[in-house]
């Protein structure tokens, strides 16, 4: 007998619930209860004396790497900064540890959402993130909005972009991950102009849906807004600096090698030194 084996190397994915994308019900548990898994304060004040905030964001920058060489799912990266702030504000840790810990967050977060059972995965059916977005998403499109259906995909991947800069940053460790997701998607449909005839007035009416379904404070969620585009200024500022210095250092004759490890993964510089 022959054995026909049919397996492929992908996602296996469920399909969309309507009971809980559509459900106005199970938002308003998630709003209910989302501030309870949220840092009060910021820990590098008082439970942490050796951390200090560039090296969580080394180590941020080290995971969401890692997190896309592997191929992780979406939710991943902003699940195991959760974790990671969540611990580092109760429990005290050395800076060698700081790494480690971030690696543990990773595999925590990745048997909880990601799909894949090579990265630890248990394929667990639950309410993520992208369901909320994509239920914004939909209330947008059917709200009289005029978002065009091929462009849906990219303000998505926008969105996505700019919740894993908000992870990225501790400035945003204590904002709500509602407020995150709506500003992320108020500033990804802004910054495609996908209506430019009227884009002032276009946006103030964006952000006021978006301030409805979430429940939120119109000045609030505006504020959120401006401050993660401000995030992705410097970003990108910084950014075209690190591409400027690397094009000198082309030019001064620096080798090719040295330009491949600068785009690899690598650890960060003050925590190396990873106590297993």
């Amino acid at each position: 007998m022959e054995l026909l084996c049919l397996e492929l190397d992908r996602n296996i994915r469920a399909r969309p619930d309507p009971n809980l994308l559509c459900d106005d019900r199970v938002l308003h548990s998630l709003l209910t209860i989302e501030e309870r898994f949220l840092p009060q304060y910021s820990y590098f004040k008082g439970v942490q004396k050796d951390i200090q905030p560039f090296m969580r964001r080394m180590v941020a920058t080290w995971m969401l790497e890692v997190c896309e060489e592997q191929k992780c799912e979406e939710e991943v990266f902003p699940l195991a900064m959760n974790y990671l702030d969540r611990f580092l504000t109760v429990v005290p840790t050395k800076k060698c540890n700081l790494q480690l810990l971030g690696a543990v967050c990773m595999f925590l977060a990745s048997k909880l959402k990601d799909t894949r059972m090579g990265t630890g995965g248990f394929g667990e059916v639950e309410v993520e993130p992208c369901s909320c977005y994509a239920k914004r998403l939909h209330r947008v499109h059917s709200e009289e909005t005029t978002l065009p259906e091929d462009k849906l995909a990219l303000i998505r991947k926008h969105v996505q972009t700019f919740i894993a800069l908000c992870a990225t940053d501790f400035s945003f460790a204590m904002y709500p991950p509602s407020m995150i997701a709506t500003g992320s998607v108020g500033a990804a449909i802004c910054g495609l102009q996908l209506n430019s005839s009227n884009q002032s007035q276009w946006g103030d009416s964006l952000t006021d849906l978006l301030a409805k379904i979430t429940n939120t404070e119109v000045d609030v969620l505006k504020a959120c807004q401006e401050h993660i585009e401000r995030v992705l200024v410097n970003n990108l500022r910084e950014g075209r600096q690190q591409q400027q210095q690397q094009q000198q250092q082309t030019q001064r004759g620096s080798s090719g090698k040295g330009l491949e490890e600068l785009d690899q993964s690598s650890t960060p510089t003050d925590v190396r030194d990873v106590n297993l």
